[in-house]
């Protein structure tokens, strides 16, 4: 197995978030692993958290919605947005909104480029309303549970792989 490159977390512009990292999967099964709830249990979020609620209607226009509860089965973060543009398998735009700073919503956009020989390249966009809001989530901690997640959805694939 090659080995895979960790995530790149970079500000482009000041209301933008851009995430990169390569995986050593066929992007057909790193896009799969995004459009169903049955998959998504397995890797979303930080290994601390498990996903208790996971509705998804994946199409555009279609609306989702998540919640992580702590290990200490009180805490919970809900999670939704809505589809805007799925493209299988290269391209998901949707919305993402936290719930709890409801009306800070961002336009995140997933591109998977194929790199041949199996691997495939991820990048991540992020666009927030104002410099505050990307800001913000910089300093939620969101850098250190992303490249947690993206180390979770590495392993996952192996097992689509299959």
């Amino acid at each position: 197995m090659v080995e895979q490159k960790k995530l790149t977390v970079t500000t482009p512009s000041d209301r933008e978030i851009m995430m990169t990292r390569e995986f050593d999967a066929p992007r057909e099964l790193v896009f799969e692993a995004h459009s169903k709830c049955e998959h998504l249990t397995n890797w979303w979020g930080p290994r601390k958290y498990s996903l208790e609620l996971c509705e998804m209607d994946f199409r555009p226009g279609g609306k989702y919605r998540f919640l992580h509860r702590g290990p200490d089965g009180v805490e919970e973060h809900g999670f939704r947005g809505e589809y805007r543009e799925i493209v299988s398998p290269e391209k998901i735009v949707w919305t993402f909104e936290w719930e709890g700073m409801p009306g800070h919503i961002s336009v995140d956009s997933l591109t998977l480029e194929d790199l041949g020989g199996g691997r495939t390249k991820l990048v991540a966009r992020s666009q927030f309303d104002s410099k505050e809001d990307r800001d913000g989530m910089l300093q939620s901690g969101m850098e250190e549970g992303a490249a947690e997640t993206y180390d979770r959805l590495a392993q996952f694939v192996q097992t689509l792989k299959r």
